[in-house]
């Protein structure tokens, strides 16, 4: 994917993310919204409410971990989609999926711009203790989180 994100006061106020092999681009800012872009033309995204059948979580395709397994496991996760790079925050946002645990390290450049379009959406990124995640650290690595929409 390529992704551009914009950070402001430790907050990502906007972000665009775009998978070229899947022709899908997600784009926000915290002032409009979040839209994706597709063969179906621009639409406006929102996270979803939790189906009656259970959460759906997006996991990492190569840096799944015990940790996270034992996560969607405590959580009654139904299903996983396992997807790659930063378009599990946009899944998320676009209301394929609520909830995205990562447990693995990251950089900010990595999460900023799929952040900010969660965000944009309705959703948040959240620290496992519950505290509101943020952007600006000196050396640019994120400790673990947890992304969702309305779960």
């Amino acid at each position: 994917t390529v992704n551009i994100g914009l950070i402001e006061n430790r907050i990502p106020t906007l972000g665009v993310v775009y998978a070229p092999a899947l022709d899908r681009m997600f784009f926000a800012s915290s002032a409009t919204g979040a839209f994706e872009e597709s063969i179906k033309g621009i639409q406006k995204i929102t996270i979803r409410p939790v189906p009656n059948s259970g959460p759906v979580a997006v996991a990492s395709v190569t840096h799944r971990d015990e940790s996270t397994n034992n996560w969607l496991n405590s959580n009654h996760i139904k299903d996983t989609i396992s997807i790659g790079s930063s378009l599990k925050f946009c899944l998320v946002a676009c209301g394929e999926a609520d909830v995205y645990p990562r447990f693995g390290p990251t950089m900010e450049w990595d999460t900023a711009a799929g952040d900010a379009v969660l965000r944009s959406a309705g959703g948040e990124v959240l620290l496992p203790n519950g505290e509101l995640f943020g952007y600006g650290k000196s050396n640019y690595r994120n400790s673990a989180f947890i992304a969702h929409g309305s779960f």
